[in-house]
């Protein structure tokens, strides 16, 4: 394809994404009107909770040693843009993300003074790069071989875009050779490091009413679950109880706008539900949690997580969470987001993985009397191996001088 057509059809997809997030509200914010601070910025771009929860000891370090930039971070959820916030940050502003169109990434760069844009795992958003003056990072980068393979199509986009990136530091071997293949320089090609690996968990306390009902030894969260899991989750546990009658389940979906369906679910399975958002007293067969922003509260609680969206073809979420609360882990055979992880869990025989309804009930009956183990060594099998350190360090070499 010639490089005039790829951008043209790029951005005629966009405009046709755009029209999509339009629709749902936030035009204002999703087109870059996004009230500017004064002063020059450094403009951090990480998709939602996970991904900023992750580059957290990062930020804390860069935004402390940098008092001469202010940062803008941006979002695509407005739960992750309350967490962000919450963090107090010094000279840090928080914003829902502008979507990719050439004008509005161009009116952003303007508005805000931007000198720098460090993109988190897979957010690499061409408009934006391409536009910034300054240098581009890459935190933590993520590219599948799926991905990959589409981008490898748009002729040479993916080498435009990547030739503008300074420093580049990807989260496994396999993204870091596939940058490379579609243009990544030499030059800019950085330690590996997963920022999930430098997840701190947080605490939220669990008041005295879910203690008593949830205790740890006896308690297993299905952690955002998504279409086509939760029945498997479900079957798991009415098998495991008949077994072991005291097992608790919380129950997590990835979004609680399909909170209506799992009810009817549960329903059909006779077994008794309470909601998280009804506020309804949390003794019953399942603990539906239709709410967001409290899964440290949930990691907390259990001491069995099984690691949703691994059942279906989404890759798994990340066992890093869980594992740094000292929970003992269970995942689907789909873990292809977490790939070193879970090679590194399977190697030090710390977590199980599962494919069915039975061999999930099966792990977590197994993990009744070792679950403390299987949590120690899940923690010590993924202990960090990325020095943080070097990483913030080279990060702050790249960035703007005073």
């Amino acid at each position: 394809m010639k490089p005039g057509f790829v951008l043209l059809l790029y951005r005629f997809l966009l405009s046709l994404f755009a029209g999509m997030v339009l629709a749902k509200g936030d035009r204002s914010a999703r087109m870059g009107n996004i009230s500017p601070a004064s002063g020059p910025h450094v403009w951090v771009h990480g998709a939602s909770n996970g991904e900023l929860s992750a580059a957290l000891p990062v930020l804390e370090r860069v935004t402390h040693d940098c008092q001469h930039l202010n940062w803008l971070i941006t979002c695509n959820t407005e739960t992750a843009r309350s967490m962000v916030e919450a963090w107090g940050l010094p000279n840090t502003s928080v914003r829902l993300a502008p979507i990719d169109l050439e004008r509005v990434a161009k009116r952003v760069l303007r508005d805000w003074d931007v000198r720098a844009h460090i993109a988190l795992e897979s957010e690499i958003w061409p408009h934006r790069i391409l536009a910034c003056s300054g240098p581009t990072v890459l935190l933590g980068a993520r590219m599948s071989a799926s991905t990959a393979r589409s981008w490898a199509k748009l002729g040479d986009l993916p080498k435009r875009v990547l030739q503008k990136v300074a420093f580049a530091s990807a989260q496994d071997t396999g993204s870091r050779d596939r940058l490379v293949e579609l243009g990544l320089p030499a030059q800019a090609i950085g330690p590996i490091a997963d920022l999930k690996a430098l997840y701190q968990p947080s605490t939220i306390l669990p008041d005295a009413a879910l203690t008593a009902v949830f205790p740890r030894e006896s308690t297993w969260l299905a952690a955002s679950t998504h279409e086509g899991e939760d029945d498997v989750v479900l079957e798991a546990h009415k098998i495991a109880r008949e077994t072991d009658p005291s097992l608790r389940l919380i129950l997590a979906p990835r979004h609680p706008r399909r909170a209506q369906e799992i009810v009817t679910l549960i329903h059909s399975k006779a077994m008794s539900v309470a909601q998280r958002s009804a506020k309804s007293p949390p003794d019953a067969d399942v603990y539906l949690v239709d709410t967001m922003g409290e899964m440290p509260l949930w990691y907390q609680l259990a001491g069995r997580v099984f690691v949703a969206g691994s059942l279906t073809d989404r890759g798994g979420h990340t066992p890093y969470e869980p594992v740094a609360f000292g929970a003992a882990v269970i995942f689907g055979p789909d873990m292809k987001n977490h790939a070193a992880a879970r090679d590194r869990l399977m190697e030090a025989k710390a977590a199980h993985e599962i494919g069915t309804a039975q061999e999930l009930a099966a792990a977590l009956l197994d993990l009744k009397s070792n679950q403390i183990e299987m949590g120690t060594k899940a923690r010590d099998a993924l202990r960090i191996d990325t020095d943080l350190d070097g990483l913030c360090k080279t990060l702050l070499e790249t960035l703007p001088k005073p």
